[in-house]
């Protein structure tokens, strides 16, 4: 399972607590499994639980987390991998990002 289909997004302070992300969301993903595309995944920085709170929000469960050296800022973040099956309970998880990370973790304390 090699391609990614990675839901992003992001909001100026303005617009948080809102409920923009999780309507726009559903939408996307209500979109994207009619499209047939078989699974979402998401990430988040571990310091930001109200971003993993919308993968939530939209059914996406934790499957892990990763170490990553992240751009522009170039400082160490881990980060929080989300998924959600569209088409079949049994698609596997997307490994790419554990694959990639030099460090990787399955957070037992996270909920999804």
């Amino acid at each position: 399972m090699s391609d990614s289909h990675d839901l992003g997004y992001g909001l100026t302070k303005e617009f948080w607590h809102q409920g923009i992300v999780t309507e726009a969301g559903q939408a996307i993903l209500a979109q994207a499994k009619k499209d047939g595309i078989p699974f979402v995944t998401a990430t988040h920085d571990r310091n930001n639980p109200r971003s993993g709170g919308v993968m939530i929000q939209l059914g996406m469960h934790y499957q892990y987390s990763y170490e990553e050296q992240w751009q522009p800022k170039n400082q160490l973040v881990t980060f929080r991998m989300y998924q959600l099956n569209l088409a079949d309970k049994a698609t596997p998880i997307y490994k790419k990002y554990w694959d990639d990370s030099a460090v990787c973790f399955i957070e037992a304390d996270v909920t999804s």
